[in-house]
């Protein structure tokens, strides 16, 4: 219960959602838009519960006129089984709650006309939330499995430009189906900007994964994953092979023959504490 209650304490509502209320209100479609509320708020607290039980940063969590958003503070460090789970701790929830309506629905406590827009509502928040694009669940799932092969500047910029690629193709879909959706399109221009927003700030993301693996937590680097370096590459082209999950030791080498081998802390402080930002990796393996 404690723990709910700090959950509560970090939930915050949009400005915009209070017009969209007030909307509602005017239009008679209040019901309509509680119902969405409801079905929004108990898909992110299944986020933030799940974030909660693994110990994670939780900055806060936003109630949008068409969404929600719980938001993290871990970028990327975490174990990638734990932000799985996160991850679908959110879809998982209309599970429950299908299952709930329809037993409230036999016992005719629920109207049929409630019951078929709450289904109505679940299914289509369900879906479009598994749809991979970032920041939706299906696009952070996306980037969980390129995680598994490729470095993490290379999987975040792979997911993004995915994203992209869908995010088109859907607007495309919409404009020959429902161009006068209106509704339909101001989520489309969020996710664009949203995107849009991502893909200009891949740098500072890519560098705060690299702060949070020096500066913070540990634990979920489990695997074992060596990188070859040439003693000339650069000490910034090391670290864009890092990847999520995985402890790098680094193997130097000259002309394909072992010179020494690195750990990835020392890559890290010498180039967030001592500033070698041009250094070349052959030149740390004599310095240390």
């Amino acid at each position: 219960m404690t723990r709910m209650i700090s959950l509560l304490r970090l939930l915050s509502i949009h400005p915009l959602l209070w017009i969209v209320m007030a909307l509602a209100i005017a239009t008679a479609h209040f019901v309509d838009v509680c119902l969405l509320i409801v079905i929004i708020f108990i898909h992110e607290m299944g986020h933030a519960a799940a974030a909660s039980f693994f110990s994670w940063r939780i900055k806060k969590i936003t109630l949008l006129p068409f969404g929600g958003v719980a938001e993290m503070d871990e970028h990327g460090n975490r174990p990638l089984k734990e932000e799985a789970i996160v991850v679908m701790a959110g879809p998982l929830q209309h599970i429950w709650m299908v299952a709930l309506a329809y037993s409230l629905f036999l016992l005719d406590i629920l109207p049929d006309d409630l019951f078929r827009l709450f289904i109505d509502y679940n299914v289509m928040i369900f879906l479009f939330n598994l749809f991979p694009v970032w920041p939706l669940d299906g696009g952070k799932l996306v980037f969980l499995l390129l995680s598994l092969k490729r470095s993490f500047p290379s999987a975040h910029s792979l997911t993004l430009i995915i994203s992209g690629c869908s995010l088109s193709l859907f607007s495309l879909m919409i404009l020959l189906a429902a161009p006068t959706h209106i509704n339909v399109w101001v989520v489309i221009a969020f996710l664009f900007f949203s995107l849009y927003h991502e893909w200009k700030q891949r740098r500072f993301v890519f560098m705060r994964f690299l702060l949070e693996r020096y500066y913070g937590k540990k634990s979920g680097l489990g695997n074992l994953r060596p990188i070859q370096a040439d003693e000339q590459d650069l000490l910034i082209h090391v670290l864009e092979k890092f990847q999520r999950g995985c402890k790098h030791p680094i193997i130097v080498e000259v002309g394909g023959r072992e010179t020494g081998t690195l750990d990835e802390n020392e890559l890290l402080h010498a180039y967030f504490t001592e500033k070698r930002l041009t250094e070349k990796i052959g030149d740390l393996l004599f310095s240390y």
